[in-house]
């Protein structure tokens, strides 16, 4: 009976790992399915241009249309097809690792390995109970700022959002030319409203005779300016979280360091919070380019308990003069062999009333396998 039973169990574990006809077909669907959005502004950016350039036709205005049009689109493209940056092999875990993570039942020695694993790592962040940042999906060491995407099935560096409108994780690698895209796509539907208003003007009191342009020239001023809108708000948004250096995961849930949950942990300031994502050349911001600084598996950190807009303290460069429970904090990540953020034990939770930090001693946190989308 038992051997009857192990070759059942073989039989069952090798129709989990062949996937079915069907899955597959269903998953080159769900792929084809994710481009729809895509096609959509595609056909829209197409028909702007058709009914602006040939319908509309102001030839005064062409030249900074077709100014604004090359840079809209030529973000967008970046923005879509630049692939997501993933975590390097340092951050993945050995075979041997993996036998000796899977084979340990209890959440002390696993998080034990997790700790041997990212002690030389440049990790900061921690999960809300203290535990070492572990993806069980792709076996890694998450990096500081990284998540796992469900939609793509990875972790991304950095990682904003998934958006469907450029089938694309929007993270470290592609960050400004989103952003672009979002400034540029609100500019060209901005310059399409001011041009095109007073000829929407015209045709809506009759002033001009009713033309095959006529639909083109309304329909074009009022998906502009509806688009105009919603960009507005948007842009403004990723402004802001660029202002502040967050992610939008991260405006949704603070990150968790050695002292507690900062939400202003990675700001830096204002203007160094802008050369985190557009880099040191102010002459390459406005040009869909990768220039952020970095290489999104670490990121400076501001320092604890202290306006990132203030002077540094006198105390010294690279630590603050307040220190939780007499250790103190660094000004940007170090390695394991230069702090003790992987080799201690604690869990962090939150007071209510002033969101101040209390560090609750625990040995051995549980390991928390995170499942973020």
């Amino acid at each position: 009976m038992n051997l009857f039973a192990c070759i059942a169990q073989n039989d069952r574990a090798r129709g989990k790992m062949a996937p079915s006809g069907s899955s597959s077909a269903r998953r080159r669907c769900q792929r084809l399915l994710y481009w729809v959005p895509v096609l959509f502004i595609s056909i829209i950016i197409c028909w702007s241009y058709y009914a602006y350039v040939v319908q509309l036709c102001v030839v005064v205005c062409l030249t900074a249309y077709h100014f604004f049009v090359i840079l809209f689109v030529w973000s967008y493209w970046k923005t879509i097809f630049t692939p997501p940056m993933n975590p390097s092999k340092e951050f993945h875990l050995s075979y041997a690792d993996k036998e000796l993570l899977e084979r340990e039942s209890r959440g002390e020695a696993q998080q034990e390995v997790l700790r041997r694993v990212a002690k030389d790592l440049p990790i900061y962040t921690r999960t809300m109970s203290g535990a070492i940042r572990y993806c069980d999906r792709c076996q890694l060491v998450k990096p500081d700022r990284c998540h796992h995407c469900s939609v793509c099935d990875k972790c991304i560096l950095k990682m904003d959002h998934h958006c469907p409108w450029v089938n694309n994780c929007v993270g470290f690698s592609n960050y400004k030319f989103f952003l672009l895209f979002l400034a540029y796509s609100l500019l060209y539907c901005i310059f399409i409203v001011a041009t095109d208003l007073q000829y929407f003007i015209k045709f809506w009191t009759n002033g001009l005779p009713d033309t095959q342009a006529k639909f083109h020239i309304m329909f074009l001023f009022f998906a502009a300016a509806m688009f105009s809108v919603s960009l507005s708000s948007l842009f403004g948004y990723h402004c802001w979280l660029v202002s502040k250096n967050r992610s939008t995961l991260e405006a949704f849930r603070a990150p968790v360091f050695r002292h507690g949950t900062d939400k202003n942990g990675f700001s830096l300031g204002f203007s160094k919070n802008l050369k985190q994502v557009f880099g040191d050349e102010k002459k390459y911001w406005l040009m869909p380019v990768f220039t952020s600084l970095g290489d999104g598996c670490s990121f400076p950190t501001c320092l604890v308990n202290q306006d990132p807009e203030q002077p540094p303290t006198p105390a010294g460069g690279n630590t603050t003069a307040k220190s939780m429970e007499g250790h103190p904090f660094p000004a940007k990540p170090l390695r394991e062999s230069q702090s003790h953020l992987l080799t201690d034990g604690q869990s962090w939770t939150e007071t209510n009333g002033n969101n101040e930090k209390c560090i609750l001693g625990m040995s051995n946190p549980a390991l928390t396998m995170e499942n973020e989308t």
